[in-house]
């Protein structure tokens, strides 16, 4: 059995949005009791991550982290056709995951205590981003 909906999520720019309330949803509604769960964000400038749900400061340090890593305008950046943080957000996306296969027990979203599912919109402005949720049982 397999049931499959797509979530829809205006973002505020980089930042990131729990979305585990939204994917326990869908998995409840697919009826699915014991099976996967696969989350894919259809962009390239946005990634999915599992992390900890409790302090908002992980997910800071996270984009703290990333700023290092992928920081907007560098001049060794050749694709930039949409300013200086186009090339960093694809890196950022990049280094994370687009797609993320989680467990569903009892019909639930099987996750450790503290952890949650995040969009991480890594544009520096306002974007519109869908999420398809696929459940499989």
């Amino acid at each position: 059995m397999a049931y499959q909906d797509t979530l829809r999520f205006d973002t505020r720019g980089r930042d990131t949005r729990n979305i585990t309330p939204e994917v326990s949803d869908i998995v409840r509604a697919s009826g699915v009791a014991c099976g996967l769960v696969n989350i894919c964000v259809q962009h390239t400038s946005a990634s999915l991550i599992v992390t900890e749900n409790a302090d908002p400061d992980v997910r800071r340090d996270l984009e703290t982290l990333f700023a290092r890593l992928a920081p907007d305008g560098d001049p060794a950046y050749r694709h930039d056709l949409e300013g200086d943080d186009d090339m960093a957000a694809h890196a950022r996306s990049v280094l994370t995951e687009t797609s993320l296969t989680l467990p569903v027990t009892d019909g639930r979203l099987r996750l450790g205590t503290w952890q949650g599912v995040f969009l991480w919109e890594h544009r520096s402005h306002a974007q519109q981003r869908q999420v398809v949720v696929t459940v499989i049982g």
